[in-house]
């Protein structure tokens, strides 16, 4: 039987308890998405854009759901206690696929602002979720998608009004517990108005070792001038399965900074999608992948540039080790008419062993003649010649290696615009290449 016909059966017998433990403006959409993924099923490595990840093994078992919504036996704030020094955040969790109603005190937002489970808000502020939810994120184009559609019941809203700025980031916390192997389907709706400015940190790890498959849509609408950072970091184990969508619509004058950070995982397939529909709208896309053992990291972008005079500027790097595979496909799409576009494109990756596989595909398609666009890749190994020099001034071989490595990946984190995310990143990413788990004081999730 194929992977897909589990969950057409699974949907058609529980759409109604499905649709019970959610809201209407997240059921709305989910009998077109039930139908888009009957007609779809899940991408395979025969579309351009999947080439590199066969995505229906990854669905093949039998995962556990929780569609009845029954909670978890976790509290987050006591199990979560990680501390970075000089990083204020308004903290928020999600255990599985579940907004916590867990709230801390020091989650205090400015007036007006919202940050809380989708379900809820959905229930409170019907009218704000219909007009944005799944607007980005088009079933009929992508089964992926049009799975998580189908199955998603809960998952986080911010929502950030206009001309609000707000000084402190807001921190939110993915965790994945379960005592069998589990899935979990995740949604996360992001408004930041025109004059805005938002900053939102997500981390993603897993409490228990058994397998888990995480998909999470991210829907990101950014008016006009305003100013939004999403930084993502991944810290999971090697039997954890993640396919995280993020689409983000931008209008004029906008500025928004995407940054993605794997430092542990199982199997990661990022795809981003960036609409840059108002003039002058800017976007800075990174992205950062550390992976050794069988980890396997797939970064697919899309930048489209459908006006004139927007800026975007995107940089990816790899270091992978032992049989690591590494992927990253990264398209611009200048369209007619967008003249005055500025859109610069880097990938470099280092392969630390002969057995690690690194596939890269930059791409460009431009349809205006006043442009200036450029776009590169590279696939090496460490400077033979710096290792040597190094050597020769005393510094062992191992620590050569961590050095070069150490400063080929600090370009991405350099592009962080919080000062205490961007010194814990580097102390997180220097211990990771050291081969030391990052165990926080009082973290029951790093023991």
């Amino acid at each position: 039987m194929k992977a897909e016909q589990q969950y057409i059966d699974l949907f058609t017998q529980y759409e109604a308890l499905l649709c019970r433990n959610s809201a209407e403006a997240m059921n709305a959409p989910r009998a077109k998405a039930f139908a888009d993924f009957e007609r779809l099923g899940f991408p395979t490595r025969k579309e351009e854009d999947y080439k590199y990840t066969e995505v229906g093994k990854y669905f093949a078992p039998d995962f556990g759901l929780n569609l009845n919504r029954l909670e978890f036996p976790v509290n987050p704030y006591e199990v979560f206690k990680c501390d970075v020094p000089n990083m204020s955040t308004s903290l928020y969790f999600v255990v599985n696929d579940t907004f916590d109603k867990h709230v801390h005190p020091s989650a205090q937002l400015p007036k007006g602002v919202l940050f809380g489970s989708l379900k809820e808000m959905a229930r409170l502020y019907p009218d704000l979720i219909k007009s944005y939810y799944g607007k980005l994120a088009d079933t009929s184009q992508d089964g992926l998608t049009a799975f998580n559609t189908m199955f998603a019941q809960d998952g986080v809203l911010m929502y950030v009004p206009s001309g609000v700025v707000m000084e402190r980031p807001v921190q939110l916390v993915n965790i994945l517990r379960a005592d069998v192997d589990f899935m979990v389907n995740r949604r996360l709706l992001v408004i930041v108005e025109k004059d805005a400015q938002a900053k939102l940190l997500v981390c993603d790890h897993a409490m228990d070792n058994v397998n888990f498959l995480s998909t999470q849509v991210t829907e990101v609408f950014v008016g006009e001038n305003a100013v939004f950072d999403l930084y993502e970091l991944e810290e999971t184990h090697n039997s954890t399965v993640r396919f995280n969508q993020l689409f983000v619509d931008q209008q004029a004058g906008s500025n928004v900074l995407l940054n993605g950070i794997t430092l542990h995982n199982g199997t990661t397939r990022n795809t981003t999608r960036v609409t840059l529909s108002g003039e002058r709208a800017e976007v800075n896309l990174c992205g950062m992948a550390i992976a050794d053992k069988n980890e396997q990291v797939d970064n697919n972008t899309f930048i489209d540039h459908k006006v004139p005079g927007c800026t975007s500027n995107e940089l990816f790097k790899y270091v992978l080790d032992d049989q690591a595979t590494g992927a990253f496909a990264g398209k611009v799409l200048v369209r007619p008419g967008a003249q005055h576009t500025s859109s610069q494109q880097t990938n470099r990756n280092l392969c630390a062993t002969r057995e690690a596989r690194m596939y890269t595909q930059p791409q460009l398609e431009i349809y205006a003649d006043d442009v200036k666009c450029s776009h590169g890749a590279t696939v090496g190994q460490l400077d033979e010649n710096a290792l040597f020099y190094m050597q020769q001034r005393g510094i062992p071989l191992k620590e050569a290696r961590l050095l070069l490595m150490f400063a080929f990946v600090g370009e991405v984190i350099d592009c962080i615009r919080m000062e205490a995310l961007k010194d814990r990143l580097h102390r997180l990413v220097e211990k990771r290449f050291r081969g030391e788990l990052n165990k926080c004081q009082g973290c029951a999730i790093c023991k």
